[in-house]
């Protein structure tokens, strides 16, 4: 366990933005987890999980407390039964599962971060989400004091969403079990319209998964959504916003909105959502409200590649990115009165 005083933190996150943590702990083991947080829960000093670091976005100012990255390994795979260490990168899982021959995470190959925030968020992507194939999360408990096993039908899945994700301060994540499918090599059925596409398929098709994988690499590098240390486009958190979900009521204001603005023969981007719900595009309202690819003129601007990525393009600091990200949001407000929610958390800051 290595153990760091007036630490950056910047070069823990995709952003490579914020400033300093009083003390950085890295914990190879399930047990150095624990013990770094039982000590500062009963010290009372504030925790920072850190994982990949791709969805963070922390304050200038830093953190005054123990931030803790989670650096543990582990990948099991019995039969389609696989065991990943939270620690585990997750592009490097599902390449593995692919050369296994298994389905089920194939289309989730290339998001950034780490096996154990993938049940926090609901990690989902082209017509997959990890909800569909968790099992069992295993995580401690801060306020049991011990290590649980969690079915998946108690993890309270939801868009981009988990219990994880509404009580943060309760449970860290240690490992995440998922049941995969043996389909002889093939993908599980393509349900995203664009990866289809792409494939030259119908929704419902399967396709050998190696060349599912590779189809969503090539979608995800053509956004800037795959990682490289050489395109500033990639220096964000993926998708910044998440898609807005709407009751009717709120649907057919949108809809009136955007017949004022754009047109009564234009049709934004709909899908069910459940409840009388309807689920539309953020990328394309952020894009109808005036903020194109590339927009700004400071060091963090809208991607080149994809309107739902804010990057930073070198010297940006974590208060131009906020800048940038509230402006974005009082555009889309004041055009089609939607609300866009961020889907990085906030330490230190908030929009």
């Amino acid at each position: 366990m290595q153990e760091l005083h007036d630490a950056p933190l910047a070069p823990l996150t995709t952003f490579r933005l914020g400033g300093p943590a009083t003390r950085l702990v890295t914990a190879t083991t399930d047990d150095e987890v624990i013990a770094t947080v039982r000590e500062a829960d009963e010290s009372g000093t504030p925790l920072l999980i850190i994982g990949g670091g791709s969805n963070l976005v922390i304050g200038d100012k830093g953190f005054d407390g123990t931030a803790l990255r989670i650096a543990t390994t582990g990948f099991r795979l019995d039969g389609v039964n696989l065991e990943l260490a939270a620690g585990e990168v997750w592009t490097d899982a599902v390449a593995h599962t692919v050369e296994a021959g298994l389905a089920g995470i194939e289309c989730l190959a290339g998001i950034p971060g780490s096996a154990g925030a993938t049940p926090i968020q609901n990690v989902g992507a082209y017509g997959q989400e990890v909800s569909s194939v968790i099992t069992e999360v295993v995580a401690y408990d801060r306020r049991a004091n011990e290590t649980v096993t969690i079915p998946a039908a108690e993890c309270e899945f939801s868009y981009r969403h988990s219990r994880f994700k509404q009580d943060p301060d309760r449970f860290v994540v240690l490992r995440v079990r998922f049941a995969l499918e043996d389909a002889g090599g093939m993908s599980a059925p393509i349900k995203y319209p664009e990866t289809a596409r792409s494939l030259g398929v119908e929704a419902g098709d399967r396709v050998p998964a190696a060349l599912a994988r590779e189809t969503v690499l090539k979608l995800r590098a053509g956004k800037g959504m795959v990682l490289d240390p050489a395109d500033h486009d990639t220096w964000s958190a993926g998708s910044f916003f998440t898609n807005p979900i709407l009751t009717g009521e709120e649907y057919a204001a949108f809809l009136a909105r955007v017949q004022v603005r754009l047109g009564a023969d234009v049709a934004p981007p709909a899908f069910p959502a459940g409840d009388g719900r309807t689920k539309t595009s953020a990328a394309w309202l952020i894009d109808k409200a005036g903020f194109t690819k590339g927009y700004g003129v400071g060091p963090a601007r809208i991607s080149t590649k994809h309107t739902l990525a804010l990057t930073n393009r070198g010297e940006a600091t974590t208060e131009d990115l906020l800048a940038l990200a509230r402006e974005v949001v009082g555009g889309v407000r004041e055009a089609f009165g939607v609300t866009l929610v961020n889907e990085p958390v906030t330490v230190g800051v908030s929009l």
